[in-house]
């Protein structure tokens, strides 16, 4: 990187393009001196639009080609929509700035005259690709037909009409970031569909022993926002999930405190395990782990066991 220049990797999607931007124009506002240019990488994600992500392995499919793109230096910085980082970084690289978050609520595109969930008609029909709104869905309305979606926001807003549906599920977030806020019928509070890991919030990662660019984005980090996806992630962590098994935390921050809820459920939404806790923000990545066992030694451990087809958690006794 020269002295006056800082090369952002960002996928090329409508919202992905929406982030970096925004993170672009942060920094040219805070350092006048500073060009800063977009590169675009088409991760596998990208390219594979017509299966679930459950069936093509989820967590990782947006950022990896990112990431080699920084481990070869061809990048100083890689913009990330939270819930799609892995727990998990190539050695060098690391996530070093959590944005402040935006609305991490799910939401529901409607057709006219429908303003409710309890409005969506027995045996709707519901456009999501995402287990754990599947789970959460189902588990309060068993009548719901789940109807695979996938593709850039504006798609699967298009697909409520194309493919005849009573629902879309997207996050408030990018509806909002890409200006889409008036298409949203209804607003899924946390405690009927709980948000995805890190939903709303961007991810900053960089290379660990690059000094200067750290310093210069060190300014992005959001205190609470970045204690709250902590504890989110650590359950994530814990609970060695991905996009496979229906699994969600979601926390908030309050005078020093966390409130930090997971849940896990098996696919149908039949059985449904949710947790909280709240403890110092300090305490914020020993409160992921330790919620995340508890679900394990309440069930979750069968529940993911089935999901990967191995026994790789250990049952509680009984």
């Amino acid at each position: 990187m020269s002295n006056r220049t800082l090369r952002i990797g960002t996928r090329a999607s409508a919202l992905a393009l929406w982030q970096a931007n925004w993170v672009k124009a942060e920094l040219e506002q805070r350092y006048p001196d500073l060009a800063v240019t977009l590169t675009k990488i088409k991760t596998q994600g990208d390219k594979i639009l017509d299966v679930p992500l459950a069936k093509v392995g989820g967590k990782g499919l947006f950022v990896k080609e990112i990431q080699e793109a920084m481990l070869r230096n061809e990048i100083d910085i890689a913009v990330h929509s939270m819930k799609d980082v892995p727990t998990v970084f190539p050695q060098g690289t690391g996530l070093r700035c959590i944005t402040k978050r935006e609305d991490p609520r799910d939401i529901l595109v409607l057709p006219a005259g429908r303003r409710s969930l309890a409005d969506l008609p027995q045996g709707g029909r519901i456009g999501t690709s995402s287990l754990r709104r599947k789970a959460q869905l189902l588990h309060l309305r068993p009548d719901l037909q789940m109807i695979d979606v996938r593709g850039n926001v504006e798609t699967r807003i298009r697909k409520l009409i194309d493919d005849h549906l009573d629902a879309v599920v997207l996050a408030a977030a990018g509806m909002k970031r890409l200006g889409f806020a008036e298409q949203i019928g209804c607003y899924l509070e946390p405690d009927v569909c709980l948000p995805a890991i890190g939903q709303g919030a961007l991810g900053l990662e960089s290379r660990l022993d690059d000094d200067r660019t750290n310093e210069l984005i060190d300014f992005f980090n959001h205190t609470e926002t970045a204690c709250a996806v902590i504890g989110e992630r650590a359950v994530l962590a814990t609970l060695e999930g991905g996009c496979q098994v229906p699994i969600a935390a979601f926390g908030t921050v309050n005078q020093g405190q966390l409130t930090l809820t997971a849940l896990v459920a098996d696919v149908e939404g039949k059985t449904l395990l949710k947790r909280s806790t709240l403890v110092p923000t300090d305490q914020a990545h020993a409160a992921g782990v330790a919620l995340a066992k508890e679900l394990l030694a309440e069930g979750a451990a069968a529940i993911l066991n089935e999901v990967y087809g191995c026994r790789t958690f250990p049952e509680a006794e009984h």
